[in-house]
Order: C-alpha cells, then sequence, then structure tokens
C-alpha cells in the first residue's frame, strides 16, 4: 500500500488524481459513505501535516508546505460543498442523513445541544481567525519581507566566502539554492496564510447557508415543523461546521508553528526542550513559585504541590546531567578527550590532488591579516583585485585558496599557481612599506628592501612616519596592500595558465547566449575546443585580454577554413583586436610613437625564420646587439612617459614578442597591421643590424 502512494507521488498521478477527486466532488453528489471517507482522510491528512511540521528540522526542508496548504484547503472547501448538498437534500430524513461522521461530530462534542454546538464552534472560528490565523499571517508578512531584504547580503556573504577560498564552487552553488529556496518559501507563505484566512470566513458563511438555508427547505418543501427542522438542519449544519473546522484549526496551527521556527538542523521538540528545560534555575524558581501558590489556603494543595515538586525534580535531574562529564574530567584529571588516542583520518584523493588554482599561504604571524574576526582586510582586497582583473582579462579568475603554513617563516607568505610556489615575500606585522618610485628626495629610517611586486626600492617604516615619507615622495602602503598588489601581478603574469578548458566552455556559453549562430559554427565544426583555448592563451601570454570574445570568436570562425594552426590564427586574431591593443597602450592619443627595424636587419630575421631554425639562426652577437638596442630604447621611452612600441612585419612580430618578453617586458611588439587607420604613427627611431638607435 506504501509502495503504492509512493509511486503515484513520484509519478504525478497522485496529485492528479486528488486534483480530480476535488473537481468531482464540486458538481457530483457522493454517497455518504465516500462522505465519511473524506472527512476522515481530511483529518488524517490535517494531523499528517501538523506532525510533519513539528518534526521537521528547517522550515525550508518542507519547502512544498505552502502547495500543500493550498491542496489541503480546497479539499476541505471541496467536502463543505459535497457536505452542503447532502444536508440541504437528504436532511429532513434526520441527523444520520449527511452520514456517521457528521452525526457523531453533532452528538459527541456538542452533546446534542444545539447551543452549545453553536458556542463551540463561534469559538473555534474565533481561536482559528483572529488568534491564530491573524498572528501567522502577519507573522509570514514580515517574514517574508525581511527574507527578501537580506537575500543580497546573503549572496554577498556567499560570494566573499567563496573568494576566500572557505568553501567550495559545489558548496557556494548549494548555498545560493538554499537562499533563493527560503525567499521563495517564505514569500509563497505569505499568500498561502490567505489561504487559511479565508477558509475561515469561508467555514462562517457555510454554517449560516446550511441553517437558514436548511430550515426552509425542511419547513417548505419537506412539510416539517420548525421545531423538527431546526433539530435536524442544526444538528447537521454544526456537525459539518465542526468536522471542517477541527481540521482547518490543525492547520492553522500547522501555519503559525512552521513561520515561527527558527532555522536550526533539529526538530521544534528539540528546540523547546533545548531552550526552556535545560536550565535548572528555571525548573526551580517555577517550582517555587508553584510551592507558594500551594501552601496559600483554599488553593487546590494537591495539584500545585505535585507540580512544584516535579519542578523539583526536573532541575535536579538537569543539574546533575550538567554537572556529571565536569565530574568525570576532573577525576580523570584533564581533558578526556585529550586521552582517547585518535584514529587517523582514511587517506583520499583530495589528499593527494592539489584543486587549488590560486594559493596564498602565510606564516602564522600574518594571520590576523586574514581573519576578520581580528580585523584583518586581506580577503575584501584580494575580492577586490579578482573583480578587476576579471574586468581586464575578460575570464572569471579563481578564487584564491588562503590557508596557514606553519613550516613557513612567521612573517612570511608564498604565491601558488596550480599548486606550485611561483613567488614569495616578507612582512613585517605592524609596519608600513615606503616605496620609492624614482622621484624621492631624501631618506627614512626603518629597513631598506624591495617592493615584491615590482622589485623597487622601499623601506618599511614606523606607520607615523606616514606622512614624512609621503611628503618625500614615497608611496606608503600597508601590509595587506602589499600582499594583495603582489598577487595582482602573478595572476597578470600567469594568467595564461589560470585560463583553462572549462572556463573557455564557459566564455562561449555566455557568448552562445547572445550568438547561438557564430559559437555553433566555431565550435566544434570548425575549430576544436583545444585550438580555441591555445589561441586565447597566447593572446594572454602577451599581455591582451579576451573580454572582446565576439571579436576573437568572429575572427578564428573567417580564418578557420585557412589555417588551424594557433599561432597562425593567433595573427590574424591580434589585426582584429588592433584597435582595443593600441588604445590598451597608447589610450585616445591621436599619435602612436613606435620604432621599426631597419630593412637589412627585417631581411636577416625573415631569412632565419624561413630556414626554421628561428632564434639558433641569428649569430650570437647580432641577437646580444638587439637586445641591448630594443632596451635602450625601452628605457628612454620610459624615462619621457611615453610607451614603448616596436613595429615589425607579421611575419616575425611572434618570434620578436617571444624574444624580448622576458628581458623587456615594457616593449610592445605590433604588427604592422594591427594599427587601425584612425591612428597616425610617428617613427621615434630605427634599429639597424649593428645594433645602432637611429633617430626618427
Amino acid at each position: 500500500m506504501l509502495a503504492t502512494v509512493r509511486d503515484l507521488t513520484r509519478s504525478g498521478l497522485g496529485i492528479l488524481l486528488l486534483i480530480l477527486a476535488l473537481l468531482g466532488m464540486l458538481v457530483v453528489p457522493l454517497p455518504t459513505f465516500l462522505l465519511d471517507l473524506f472527512f476522515t482522510f481530511n483529518i488524517m491528512l490535517s494531523l499528517m501535516i501538523l506532525f510533519a511540521v513539528i518534526y521537521v528540522q528547517r522550515p525550508m526542508d518542507f519547502s512544498a508546505f505552502p502547495t500543500v496548504l493550498l491542496v489541503a484547503t480546497l479539499l476541505r472547501l471541496g467536502l463543505n460543498v459535497a457536505s452542503t448538498r447532502v444536508v440541504l437534500m437528504e436532511g429532513h430524513q434526520g441527523p444520520g442523513a449527511a452520514g456517521q461522521v457528521i452525526e457523531a461530530f453533532g452528538h459527541f462534542i456538542i452533546g446534542g445541544n444545539f447551543a452549545v454546538g453553536i458556542v463551540v464552534f463561534a469559538i473555534l472560528v474565533i481561536i482559528n481567525f483572529m488568534v491564530v490565523t491573524k498572528g501567522a499571517g502577519r507573522v509570514s508578512e514580515v517574514t517574508a519581507r525581511f527574507t527578501l531584504d537580506a537575500m543580497p547580503g546573503k549572496q554577498m556573504a556567499i560570494d566573499a566566502d567563496l573568494n576566500a577560498g572557505i568553501i567550495s564552487q559545489d558548496e557556494a552553488r548549494k548555498r545560493r539554492e538554499d537562499v533563493r529556496i527560503e525567499s521563495d518559501f517564505y514569500g509563497a507563505m505569505d499568500g498561502a496564510s490567505k489561504f487559511v484566512k479565508g477558509d475561515a470566513i469561508a467555514a462562517i458563511l457555510i454554517l449560516l447557508i446550511n441553517l437558514v438555508g436548511g430550515m426552509v427547505i425542511g419547513m417548505m418543501q419537506h412539510d416539517l415543523s420548525a421545531a423538527t427542522a431546526a433539530e435536524y438542519y442544526v444538528l447537521l449544519s454544526i456537525g459539518d461546521g465542526l468536522v471542517a473546522q477541527i481540521p482547518a484549526l490543525l492547520l492553522s496551527i500547522a501555519v503559525a508553528i512552521i513561520v515561527t521556527r527558527i532555522s536550526r538542523t533539529e526538530t521544534m521538540s528539540a528546540q523547546v526542550v533545548g531552550q526552556m528545560l535545560d536550565n535548572p534555575r528555571v525548573l526551580y524558581l517555577s517550582g517555587i513559585v508553584l510551592f507558594i501558590v500551594g501552601v496559600i489556603p483554599g488553593m487546590p494543595h494537591l495539584v500545585f504541590l505535585l507540580l512544584a515538586g516535579a519542578c523539583f525534580a526536573g532541575g535536579w535531574l538537569v543539574q546533575t546531567r550538567d554537572e556529571g562529564p565536569e565530574v568525570l574530567l576532573a577525576g580523570e584529571g584533564g581533558d578526556l578527550a585529550a586521552q582517547v588516542p585518535q584514529q587517523p583520518a582514511e587517506i583520499q584523493w583530495d589528499d593527494v590532488t592539489q584543486n587549488d588554482v590560486l594559493g596564498l599561504e602565510v606564516g602564522y604571524r600574518l594571520i590576523p591579516l586574514v581573519d576578520r574576526t581580528q580585523g584583518g582586510e586581506l580577503i575584501g582586497r584580494i575580492t577586490g583585485v579578482r573583480k578587476k582583473l576579471s574586468r581586464d582579462l575578460g575570464f572569471l579568475v579563481q578564487p584564491v585558496h588562503i590557508r596557514d603554513n606553519l613550516d613557513m617563516a612567521p612573517t612570511g607568505y608564498r604565491l601558488l599557481v596550480l599548486g606550485d610556489a611561483v613567488a614569495s615575500g616578507e612582512i613585517q606585522p605592524g609596519m608600513e612599506l615606503a616605496i620609492n618610485p624614482g622621484q624621492v628626495h631624501g631618506s627614512l629610517p626603518g629597513i631598506a628592501t624591495k617592493d615584491p611586486a615590482f622589485g623597487m626600492e622601499a623601506v618599511w617604516i614606523d606607520p607615523s612616519l606616514r606622512d614624512q615619507a609621503q611628503a618625500l615622495g614615497y608611496t606608503v602602503v600597508d601590509n595587506g596592500t602589499v600582499i594583495a598588489t603582489h598577487l595582482s601581478q602573478i595572476i597578470r603574469h600567469f594568467a595564461h595558465e589560470l585560463l583553462g578548458h572549462e572556463e573557455v566552455q564557459q566564455l562561449l556559453d555566455r557568448l552562445a547566449q547572445t550568438d547561438p549562430r557564430l559559437v555553433d559554427s566555431l565550435v566544434p565544426k570548425q575549430l576544436p575546443l583545444s585550438v580555441v583555448v591555445r589561441v586565447l592563451q597566447n593572446l594572454l601570454k602577451e599581455g591582451v585580454s579576451i573580454r572582446s570574445l565576439r571579436l576573437i570568436a568572429e575572427s578564428l570562425a573567417e580564418q578557420a577554413p585557412r589555417s588551424k594552426n594557433p599561432d597562425e590564427l593567433l595573427e590574424g586574431v591580434r589585426i582584429a583586436l588592433g584597435r582595443m591593443i593600441i588604445q590598451e597602450i597608447n589610450g585616445l592619443e591621436e599619435e602612436l610613437p613606435a620604432m621599426v627595424l631597419d630593412s637589412e636587419l627585417e631581411q636577416i630575421l625573415l631569412n632565419s625564420l624561413r630556414g626554421g631554425a628561428g632564434a639558433v639562426g641569428l649569430e650570437p652577437g647580432l641577437a646580444e646587439r638587439m637586445q641591448q638596442g630594443l632596451a635602450d630604447y625601452a628605457r628612454r621611452q620610459e624615462a619621457a612617459g611615453q610607451p614603448a612600441v616596436l613595429l615589425v612585419s607579421p611575419s616575425v612580430r611572434s618570434w620578436l614578442a617571444r624574444f624580448i618578453r622576458r628581458s623587456i617586458p615594457s616593449l610592445h611588439v605590433l604588427s604592422y597591421n594591427e594599427v587601425p587607420d584612425s591612428k597616425q604613427v610617428r617613427l621615434v627611431s630605427s634599429l639597424g643590424s649593428q645594433g645602432r638607435l637611429t633617430q626618427g
């Protein structure tokens, strides 16, 4: 039987059959047997809902409650319509005309006394409508409003924990789903409480219809006397009202309980017992008051003294239970948990595989920087760095997993990419870093060092010297900014390693929302995903943002029929992104200062590359002279406050970019085709085969 019900529920047929039964009750007369069965089922359903609410651990664990409440209310209203039809049509036959359930409620609960029945029904309606339903409706309204107002803050807290590496992507997704379910639940409960309120009003109207309509039909159609009609129809109406009002009261109580519950991982009984009866003083004080009242002359001594004794006994049991573990630990001479040897946990794949793309390890003296409870602001700084770099680079930078490392120096930190340490630094807690940008006029007392992010000369100074340092031309930053800036440089430098197949697929999925045909025609019809990943990684390696993904995809789709080589595709993509590349280098200036290679040197490079020898084909002396000349040009441009740009032919651009990438990172190597027509090129100098710079 139970298995059959579960199968019907899972397949959706159970709800469908129930809805069809509700519709049937509204239009088809029911025999008294089915009416008794449905009334009993209604009582059983209300009890099940009430007990489910009591034993559920969190309100959101019963997220279907608003829908269940609607169905139960419709069932009860459908039964009211069916019973009203039977009462008005068959009521002249006697109190048993509408079934045994209605008759039993009319006789047993009110004892056959009509006045008592009306009073009891009125009291139940007042309790349900004025007290329980009204209060539950107000709580639902306020809770829904506060839950919706708090939703953005909860989402930001989840994002902050995710950015700090406290939770994983799956846990963050689950928490966001819980927040959404919570807001939907309380919003639905705000509306569902109106069902209960309307049901209470409908019960009053249905009772009046049965009373007045039954009396009129009994006396005018069935020639009953007024006394006989009152005996039959009043009993049936009151019995019908009570048999419907009791389940309604149970549902109202269930609504009130679930909207006043606090979300905790324990049942309502555990909450009440744990919060009311776990303090022995509450029981002792209650027992004292009951004892004083019980010994007053004229009061019922037995019941008061009996309950006072129960309170004293309960308080003693709670106090004994609380003191038991403390006595045991004192007798053992220490912490019991410390004396029990802990079994080593079973090793898992997570203990072997490094899953963190970005990591930050800190010594124990730097823990206050990442601990919000101690005023640490580093997590917020890192979140800001990730947001800015995600916009600049064009893809979502992964969260930074922060952990302490007792094997490191107490004031040291280390940055990791894909599990490998790529940079480290030293922080002086309680001090600030004064960085020399190259134009300071004076010295500062402190600890000489170098800025870990850019390698510039710097001094660790006392915070009281901040104003003096800034007056001398130093740039002063706190410890959190030092680490955040260093992390920013590392992310930019290793951006191509942070971009993998999963990130590229997500970028393409987002592009497909606006340009589905472009993405469908590109991957995998024309290019495999691995080639697209390689092109995007090469762009990032050369310092080019991939945020203009649509232009990149269109360029790849245009070139794909001619070539599948990532290096050749890269050059075409750079031409498509030329305007953005130039703007990143030179802003909105009309002129682009640039350096070129003389025809002889460029021809030597072309011949070397055509021979397939690459850089090996160059004479070592020539390579050294080229590197020295390019470095001199870059330094001269930097001193003049202008960008260092080298314009070459497309055939040699890629090799030259790799040639000077590490030694001269400030030099931008562009091909002639990348310069848009709207930009004027101003020749600054040219480099000859002897390594000499000729002014333009």
